[in-house]
Order: C-alpha cells, then sequence, then structure tokens
C-alpha cells in the first residue's frame, strides 16, 4: 500500500491486530454483573506496569489470549484483585462494545489458523519458545536490565550507541540463539513446503520470511516487549508511546539472491522496531535512514544530518521509531536474515487521531514551526522597527 507514490507502507503485517483502543483512552467502558456501572470503574489512561497479569491461554476467547493479559493492566485497582472470570467478563464487554462483528470474525479465523499451525508444526528447539534472558542474550545487554531501579536507566543509556538522531544500535543476541533461531526457521519452512502448507507472510512488502507469533512464539515476544524493549523505548521514545507498548508483531524476514533482494523506502507500522540481524554470511544489505516523518510530511525531502547507513552484524540489534523513513539496500551475495519486532501501543494511536497539527515527533513538523517562530520574530522585529522610524519621525516635527 502507497502513502502516496514514494515511500511506501510495506509494513502493514498480514496478521489482525485486535485492540480496546477506544476502550482504553475514553475510559467509559463498563462492564456488566460483577462490575458495577460507575465512574471508579474507568479504564486507567496508562498502563500498571507493575501488575502481573491473568493468563488466559486456557479459555476459549473470541479475542486473542494476550489481548486479555495487555488489557488487564489497564483496569483500575478496584478490579485488579478480583477473581480471573470476573475480569474476563468485564474486559470481554469493553471488547465487544468496540470491535465490530467483522473484526471479531477476522481474529477468530486468524486464530484458527495458528492453531492449526501450532497443532500440526513440531518445533525444533523448545526452548526458544519461553524467554530465557541468560540463554538468549549477550552479558552487557542482560547486566544492564539487572542493574537496581535507581540506576537500571542510566546502566541501560551506557550500552547504547546513536550513530544518528533517533536511531540507537546495541549488542543484544548470543551467537548460539541466532543459530538456533536460525534452524528453527529453516525447520518450519522445510514443514510448511513439506505439508503445502500456505503461511501469511510477514508483511506486503516481503515474499519470504515467516511470522513468528503464528508458530507458537507470541509469548515469548510478548514477555521481550514487556520486560525490555518497553524499558528502552520509555527512555528514548517517551513521544511516541514508548511507555505504554501494549501489542507486537514479530517475524524474521529472509534477503538474497534467491529471496527477497532489497526492501524499499517506507515506514513501519509500528511505534518502535526493533531489528536484529541472525546471520548467515552474506554481503550488502545495509539499512538506510532518512529521517522521522508524520503521515502528512512522509514525502518531504531529506536532510543532510538525518542520512544514516546501518550495517547488518549477527546479534547486533538497532532500535528506532516505526516513523522513521528506511528501506534495505540490495544483499549482494550469500543470505541474510534478521528478526524484527514491531512494537505498538493502542493508547499512543488513539490519541494521535485528536492531534490535528504539529507532531513533536517529526522532523519536518519541527522545521515548520521553527520557520515559522523564526517569521514571526522577523515580522515583530520590522514592526518594531517601524514603530521607532514612526517616533523619530514625530519627535523632529
Amino acid at each position: 500500500m502507497s502513502l502516496d507514490k514514494a515511500v511506501e507502507r510495506g509494513n502493514e503485517s498480514s496478521a489482525p491486530m485486535s485492540t480496546a483502543v477506544a476502550a482504553v483512552t475514553n475510559g467509559n467502558g463498563n462492564g456488566t454483573g460483577a462490575a458495577p456501572s460507575n465512574a471508579s470503574y474507568r479504564l486507567r489512561l496508562n498502563p500498571n506496569q507493575d501488575h502481573k497479569a491473568e493468563n488466559y491461554d486456557d479459555l476459549g476467547l473470541e479475542f486473542t489470549p494476550l489481548l486479555f493479559s495487555s488489557l488487564e493492566r489497564y483496569l483500575p485497582p478496584n478490579l485488579l484483585n478480583v477473581s480471573r472470570d470476573t475480569k474476563y467478563k468485564y474486559m470481554r464487554d469493553i471488547l465487544r462494545r468496540y470491535s465490530t462483528e467483522g473484526e471479531r470474525t477476522r481474529d477468530q479465523k486468524h486464530r484458527e489458523y495458528r492453531q492449526k499451525i501450532i497443532s500440526n508444526y513440531q518445533p525444533l528447539y523448545r526452548e526458544l519458545y519461553t524467554l530465557n534472558p541468560s540463554s538468549f542474550f549477550v552479558q552487557s545487554f542482560w547486566k544492564a536490565f539487572g542493574a537496581n531501579d535507581k540506576n537500571r536507566d542510566e546502566s541501560i543509556r551506557s550500552i547504547m550507541s546513536e550513530p544518528a538522531p533517533g536511531v540507537y544500535t546495541f549488542d543484544m543476541l548470543q551467537p548460539r540463539f541466532c543459530d538456533m533461531l536460525l534452524s528453527e526457521v529453516e525447520n518450519f519452512e522445510k514443514w510448511v513446503h513439506e505439508t503445502k502448507f500456505r503461511i501469511m507472510r510477514p508483511n506486503t512488502m516481503n515474499k519470504y520470511g515467516a511470522v513468528l507469533d503464528d508458530f507458537g512464539m507470541e509469548s515469548m515476544l510478548e514477555k521481550l516487549m514487556e520486560e525490555f524493549i518497553r524499558h528502552i523505548s520509555k527512555i528514548f521514545f517517551l513521544d511516541v508511546g514508548g511507555y505504554s507498548l501494549d501489542s507486537h508483531h514479530g517475524f524474521v524476514v529472509e534477503y538474497g539472491m534467491d529471496r527477497d533482494v532489497e526492501l524499499g523506502f517506507h515506514v513501519d507500522d509500528s511505534e518502535v522496531t526493533l531489528n536484529v540481524c541472525l546471520g548467515k554470511h552474506f554481503t550488502g544489505g545495509e539499512l538506510f535512514f532518512r529521517g522521522v516523518r508524520c503521515e502528512k510530511h512522509v514525502n518531504t525531502e531529506t536532510h543532510p544530518e538525518e542520512i544514516y547507513d546501518h550495517a547488518h552484524l549477527p546479534g547486533r540489534a538497532i532500535i528506532h521509531r516505526g516513523r522513521h523513513r528506511h528501506g534495505a539496500r540490495a544483499t549482494t551475495s550469500g543470505h541474510r536474515m534478521n528478526l524484527l519486532l514491531w512494537c505498538r501501543s493502542s493508547v499512543f494511536r488513539e490519541l494521535r487521531k485528536h492531534q490535528k497539527e504539529y507532531l513533536n515527533w517529526c522532523g519536518e513538523c519541527k522545521r515548520e514551526k521553527q520557520a515559522r517562530l523564526q517569521q514571526s520574530v522577523t515580522a515583530k522585529k520590522m514592526e518594531l522597527l517601524v514603530s521607532q522610524g514612526d517616533g523619530g519621525a514625530f519627535n523632529l516635527r
């Protein structure tokens, strides 16, 4: 899908995303039965990150279980400690009020699609499906998050490099984890080929790759977002809802002579994007960045200070705003595979609907505001000069 003529939103995931966006932000979703309809039961604007949500996987739900776990953190304090069944009914009623029958049908079909895969595909490495920080991450990354609360933000900042404004790089994944995930994806693709199972690709621009959420890794990636990426985003990406990331789309993409070769200039369907190279041996494939833009300015010119090219190294991550325009140059030899996690905030998306003018995270909005301010200052100076000149003429008379 084209945003207009130049930059594409080749970022639209094939997986549907159900959210309680309106319910979360206007706070008037009221449950029935055990949850009385009064102001004390309004949903929170921001999630309670310290609350440990229930697991809803064992219930036959019309919405994805992770949506309930995510929405639970928005419940008012007087509902957090009631029974799981009461919370479930309260949240279900909210979701029904703010989702159409078509959305619910689509979500149901996608859950059935996932369940069919998970029921038939035999994982190669089951340990990949449960987040184990000490086995997944390099020591520097893991230790940064192990610092006490007072020093954690500074500890995380210390492992980050910012080679361009709003683009951060850091060492993240152990070589063994990268190799295992590569093998797992190859095993999944082999199963797809042998069974002739038709799978959904990660997005509208990539013809190769796999959605990790679809074959059992959704819970693991959700924990990765909640326990690590959201904390990074709270430090560096507050302006795009980094503090309230509550859903994700996790996938791998593949590049090479017999795969996708390059990726056109685009923005992601995310508030924050994590991109980690897994390997293997390859040349080319650099990411190129060209500034953060809102929908209105997505095709405006690039300024010199916004130009940055990033060379991939296995295990090294790059994290940026989803609206940071970028693309991937051609992989000229070998085979490259990357893990991507698009992190989204339902609160930020709802708030954006009500922002009509200046967006403080858009590079061009900032320039236009600065230009208007400069014009205003110049006009005021001219007005004062003219006023002083008139006053001088009056005195002479």
